[in-house]
C-alpha cells in the first residue's frame, strides 16, 4: 500500500494559542497606553482654555479629567495616531528579545 505525499499544509506551523493570547494582550495594552497618553495631552490642553464665569474650582478639574479621558479614548479608538502600533511593535520586540 502506497500513501500519497503529504501536502504543504500538513507542515504549516500554527501559532500556539498562548502566543495568540499574548499578541491580543499586547495590542490591548498598547491601545490602553495610547488612550491614557492622549487623555493626559488633552487634559493639559484643556487646562489652558478660559472657561469663563462658569469655570474654576475643584469640580471643574474633576470633570475636566473625565472629559479628557473620554476624548483620549475616542481618539485612540480611531487608530489615527499610530501610537498604539508603535508601542505594540516595541513590546513585541522586547518580548522576543530582538533589537529595536
Amino acid at each position: 500500500m502506497e500513501l500519497p505525499p503529504p501536502s504543504a499544509a500538513a507542515f504549516a506551523v500554527k501559532p500556539a494559542p498562548a502566543a495568540d493570547k499574548n499578541a491580543a494582550l499586547t495590542a490591548q495594552s498598547a491601545k490602553e497606553f495610547e488612550a491614557m497618553f492622549l487623555g493626559q495631552m488633552v487634559d493639559e490642553m484643556l487646562s489652558t482654555v478660559n472657561i469663563g464665569e462658569f469655570g474654576g474650582g475643584h469640580a471643574e478639574e474633576t470633570w475636566r479629567s473625565f472629559l479628557s479621558n473620554a476624548i483620549g479614548k475616542s481618539i485612540a479608538d480611531q487608530n489615527s495616531t499610530g501610537i498604539a502600533k508603535g508601542i505594540e511593535s516595541a513590546m513585541q520586540r522586547y518580548g522576543t528579545g530582538r533589537d529595536l
